[in-house]
């Protein structure tokens, strides 16, 4: 069993917006990160925050030199929200609110109003590429308000890069990222830019955290990124990460049919973090079965205990969005080892989305220019 990191939300991603908005004098989502206030304290035309995806903690000592850009840069360390994962930890960068308050909370997420699992980012039922709506089903039933919003109505000038705004991903690299950050940051305005790129993720999940793929490519991103903030002048440019990664085994849900006859439905959120909707009366069963063939390497609790925990936020439930409790099933079973339970086939070499140390602790990486 690896070691376990519970998330704390006076010191976590969620916050990072929320010093956004501070500096800003815009109102403010929750609470803010002191760590990145202490940053903030001149009147800079430019704000750069580059969101690299995945590179957590465990990822950036391990491929970057301690003499590097990043990490001669780190202000300090702190942590993802739970899930530790993109659909959640980047919500919460974009909103200032905590999973429980704005419940993009997994990859795939039940939602009771059309009685389906959906992978939330694709709009398509679980496991497949059938639309699960003729609409947008997340930002239907979970819409939020960004930050990039929030500044935009208060007169801040924003500016958004990332792959996502493009019709075709494939037209954007870290290289061009950078190239439109400069283009921006050379702009006459004062502004805020949020940037998102989604490496080391991408070659971690497709290599692993050992591979050369994915030493290479991170080196990559820091090299392109040194050379951004040298051109830069009177900018502050803060990097940090959604979560971070490690290397794991896999096995698939369906192929353990004692634990599949106690559900009403297939589980969701992630291979590290699952719910589960287990049938009255079998809720015994479950338990014995799911910690027969996983208590070594997974954490079974009942939903209640999970949210008495304050594992999605520590808001309470007149705050939580009026989806959320809804979306949960009555068990969570959350990684703490290296084994990640796939709903399909597609089996990644490395994952995210429980409790270790090595997926919860990122990043706070601040450049003046």
């Amino acid at each position: 069993m690896k070691k376990i990191v519970y998330p704390d939300y006076k010191n976590c991603i969620a916050n990072v917006p929320n010093s956004i908005l501070k500096y800003y004098g815009v109102g403010l989502a929750g609470d803010s990160l002191p760590l990145l206030d202490a940053q903030m304290k001149k009147p800079y035309k430019n704000v750069v925050l580059l969101l690299l995806d995945g590179m957590g903690k465990y990822i950036l000592e391990k491929h970057l030199a301690e003499d590097g850009l990043f990490r001669k840069s780190v202000k300090g360390f702190y942590k993802s929200v739970f899930l530790s994962t993109t659909t959640a930890a980047t919500t919460s960068l974009l909103s200032g609110l905590q999973p429980c308050e704005h419940a993009w909370l997994g990859w795939d997420c039940y939602y009771p109003q059309i009685d389906k699992n959906v992978t939330v980012f694709l709009n398509t039922e679980q496991g497949t590429k059938i639309p699960a709506a003729d609409f947008n089903v997340a930002r239907t039933f979970t819409p939020y308000e960004s930050i990039l919003e929030k500044l935009d109505k208060s007169g801040v000038e924003t500016r958004h890069i990332a792959p996502y705004l493009l019709r075709d991903e494939r037209q954007l690299n870290i290289d061009l990222i950078c190239k439109k950050i400069k283009e921006y940051c050379d702009e006459p305005e004062r502004k805020f830019i949020y940037a998102y790129w989604n490496n080391p993720d991408g070659d971690l999940h497709s290599f692993g955290v050992e591979a050369a793929e994915t030493h290479n490519g991170l080196t990559h991103i820091e090299k392109a990124v040194a050379e951004l903030v040298a051109s830069l002048e009177d900018t502050l440019f803060i990097i940090t990460a959604d979560h971070g990664h490690l290397d794991t085994a896999g096995v698939k849900i369906q192929n353990y049919p004692k634990i599949m006859d106690c559900l009403e439905r297939m589980p969701s959120l992630e291979p590290r973090t699952l719910n589960f909707y287990v049938k009255p009366g079998k809720e015994a069963e479950f338990e014995n079965e799911f910690n027969k063939e996983f208590g070594s390497k997974f954490m079974l609790m009942t939903m209640q205990e999970a949210l008495d925990k304050k594992l999605f936020g520590d808001k309470s439930p007149e705050h939580w969005h009026n989806n959320f409790r809804s979306m949960l099933g009555n068990y969570l079973a959350i990684a703490t080892d290296d084994l990640s339970i796939f709903f399909d086939d597609d089996f990644l070499k490395s994952m995210h989305g429980g409790l270790t140390e090595e997926e919860m602790i990122i990043p706070l990486i601040v450049m003046e220019k």
